[in-house]
């Protein structure tokens, strides 16, 4: 079982910027890896998610301000957010995940939740 640890939440301004790093007790290389966030009192919901072979995709709302990317060496994952709003407030997981079906934009999770990080953007 893969354990994953997040890092890079902070308090931070409307309009600013945070870089969040994930990093996995074993390899990622093979696996898509995906950002989800859970605001209080909402479900959690899928931010972003790069294939294996860096392929990105992203949930409309962020499209343009947050960047996805993978370093396989180091079994890291990051997620660069800029121009932060007041309602990208919550906690940040990360997760590998397998499309369930071609194209089905359903995702079965790779492994247990790590403890997240908490990204607060004050207006």
């Amino acid at each position: 079982q893969v354990q994953l640890v997040e890092s890079g939440g902070g308090l931070v301004q409307a309009g600013g910027s945070l870089r969040l790093s994930c990093t996995a007790s074993g390899s990622i290389s093979n696996n898509a890896m995906a950002w989800y966030r859970q605001a209080p009192g909402k479900q959690r919901e899928l931010v972003a998610r790069i294939t294996s072979t860096r392929n990105t995709n992203y949930r409309d709302s962020v499209k343009g301000r947050f960047t996805i990317s993978r370093d396989n060496a180091k079994n890291t994952v990051y997620l660069q957010m800029n121009s932060l709003k007041p309602e990208d407030t919550a906690v940040y997981y990360c997760n590998g995940n397998r499309e369930i079906g071609p194209s089905s934009g359903v995702f079965a999770l790779l492994w247990s939740w790590g403890q997240g990080t908490q990204v607060t953007v004050s207006s």
